[in-house]
């Protein structure tokens, strides 16, 4: 036992001498002293030593320990002080090169100003998995059983569910919506809160769609809260996003989750309402669907429809960011080209 000490102590020395940075310093440690060090498989071994010869076999190891860690402190201090002195050929007088600085991507600025502002107005912050159910995704939220958006060419299923059905027949959630049904299962009325996220859509892009997008759900869900405080809110949220008043129309449109349902529009900022490409020459772009949640939800949610009523919106976020910036095309977000990227620092 006493070479195998020696061997140690000996090879411990020449690797602490010979570690030239604080990370390799760090890695010798952990070969000596950490759990599964060398040290550590003699401290181990010491129970199984005749009795006579433990206390000395552990007074050793824990002297070489002792030394070890006053040798890695010092060689440490070593190595921050070298490291912190200036070569002789280095000049001082040469302009510095600027640092690439990063920036928030501009969805992500957008999700964070839209939690600002509703923060402002008393709403709670709700998010949850990427993954969902039928039961959730369609069943609560008031969908046919025949309905084109449980086919597998708008919905992407998990693979070991397509014959399952309800709770067990798993997706990709195709929307937020769903969720917010388990949010009105989980806590206690009144609701008010928002649920910013990613979904995802089997569909063929274009200049104003993706497979993978966000979207923003605002809920309400009270006792006695009117239409028209909803679009209120639409409003004030909007104008406060974009620093001035922004146009918004409703158009009646029919969603199963709502009733009464609405398209919901504001004026298309790339070309200021004058028509393009991004709002189909109309000067209005749609943003999101909104309504009053279907009695059939409530239900689902354990709510009674005599008793409650509300207001739900669901942003498309990816479109609001391209009106905020005068965007034509929502693929660029995704393109990963920082020419592009840096435009938002």
């Amino acid at each position: 036992m006493k070479e195998r000490l020696d061997a140690i102590l000996q090879d411990g020395q020449e690797k602490i001498k010979a570690a030239m940075t604080i990370a390799g310093l760090g890695d010798v440690k952990s070969g000596l002293l950490g759990k599964q060090g060398a040290l550590s498989d003699i401290l181990k071994e010491i129970p199984k030593l005749e009795v006579s010869l433990r206390g000395e076999v552990g007074r050793a190891a824990n002297e070489i320990k002792s030394k070890f860690t006053e040798m890695i402190d010092a060689r440490r201090e070593e190595i921050s002080i070298k490291a912190s002195e200036i070569s002789s050929d280095f000049d001082l007088t040469v302009p510095g090169i600027e640092p690439s600085g990063g920036a928030l991507h501009p969805i992500t600025q957008m999700c964070y100003d839209l939690n600002d502002a509703f923060r402002s107005m008393g709403f709670e912050i709700f998010e949850e998995s990427d993954i969902t159910s039928e039961l959730y995704a369609f069943d609560n939220l008031n969908f046919p059983p025949d309905h084109p958006a449980r086919e597998s060419m708008d919905t992407y299923w998990i693979a070991g569910s397509e014959e399952k059905r309800g709770g067990e027949r798993l997706c990709l959630r195709p929307h937020l919506t769903g969720a917010s049904v388990r949010y009105l299962q989980t806590h206690k009325p009144p609701y008010r809160f928002v649920y910013p996220g990613r979904a995802y859509r089997n569909e063929a892009t274009d200049a104003k769609h993706e497979r993978a997008f966000f979207q923003y759900e605002a809920l309400i869900v009270d006792r006695d809260f009117t239409f028209s405080s909803g679009k209120i809110m639409i409003k004030s949220v909007l104008s406060k996003v974009f620093g001035r008043d922004v146009p918004v129309r409703m158009r009646v449109g029919f969603f199963p989750f709502v009733e009464p349902g609405f398209e919901i529009d504001m004026g298309c900022l790339v070309c200021n309402g004058s028509g393009c490409s991004v709002c189909k020459r109309v000067g209005w772009i749609e943003i999101m669907p909104g309504g009053t949640p279907h009695p059939n939800v409530l239900k689902a949610a354990g709510l009674d429809p005599m008793e409650f009523t509300g207001f739900y919106v669901n942003i498309g976020l990816d479109r609001l960011t391209m009106m905020r910036y005068g965007i034509d095309d929502v693929r660029l977000f995704r393109s990963a080209d920082l020419r592009f990227l840096r435009q938002f620092k």
